[in-house]
């Protein structure tokens, strides 16, 4: 009774995960309420909250965490991606534009939720080239939030969304190395995740898509 409870659970807060995609508004994307931040803490706590509550992010990084894990490098590819969206935010603030960022954002979440359910082994290399490549592009969407602030609220804005994203993604991996022990129920939730991240990377997707396609009247 407890194992199924315990199960029931798990699925419970990933069905809340999935479901929380459509609610999440777009400015939820920064904790200021769209405002640059304009002391240290400020910067701080938007760093910290800008992949937390922005959805495609944290979906990304949890997944990431687990693939990792799965990998045997959990420390070296989440740090990976981590460093690879330090890299995208520092573009962002270089003014350099990535072209569909948020689509392309999307499409990551996508592919790394597919990944996860499809249960194959996926080489270190090729997850560290995806961590690299799709975390430029997170990273240049963190940059949105913090474009022209003072060097203060910068620097601990990078600081503070680089530590968290460590974080989540080590604290992922470790829940996915025990999702994978010695039970062959605990290693179907590992694929169940993917589906919960799949299907918002989906849910996304076809919402830029959409947006692209068929623009808001103003």
């Amino acid at each position: 009774m407890t194992f199924h409870f315990a199960r029931g659970v798990r699925i419970a807060g990933l069905a809340a995960l999935a479901s929380s995609v459509t609610c999440v508004p777009a400015l939820a994307h920064h904790a200021m309420g769209g405002e640059v931040p304009q002391t240290f803490a400020q910067g701080l706590l938007s760093g910290i909250c800008h992949p937390l509550i922005g959805i495609d992010h944290f979906a990304f990084v949890v997944a990431a965490g687990i693939a990792a894990a799965l990998a045997g490098r959990l420390w070296s590819l989440t740090s990976a991606f981590a460093i690879g969206a330090f890299a995208g935010c520092l573009v962002h603030l270089a003014g350099i534009t990535l072209p569909v960022a948020e689509l392309v954002i999307a499409a990551t979440v996508l592919l790394l939720g597919t990944i996860l359910v499809s249960n194959r082994n996926v080489s270190p290399a090729t997850l560290g080239a995806l961590f690299v490549g799709s975390g430029l592009f997170h990273g240049w969407a963190y940059g949105e939030a913090i474009f022209g602030a003072e060097q203060t609220p910068l620097l601990a804005y990078l600081a503070g969304f680089s530590l968290i994203q460590l974080v989540v993604g080590i604290s992922a991996g470790f829940v996915g190395r025990w999702m994978i022990k010695g039970d062959a129920t605990l290693r179907t939730n590992v694929r169940l995740a993917g589906a919960v991240v799949a299907g918002i990377g989906l849910a996304l997707l076809v919402g830029h898509i959409e947006g692209l396609l068929f623009p808001a009247v103003q």
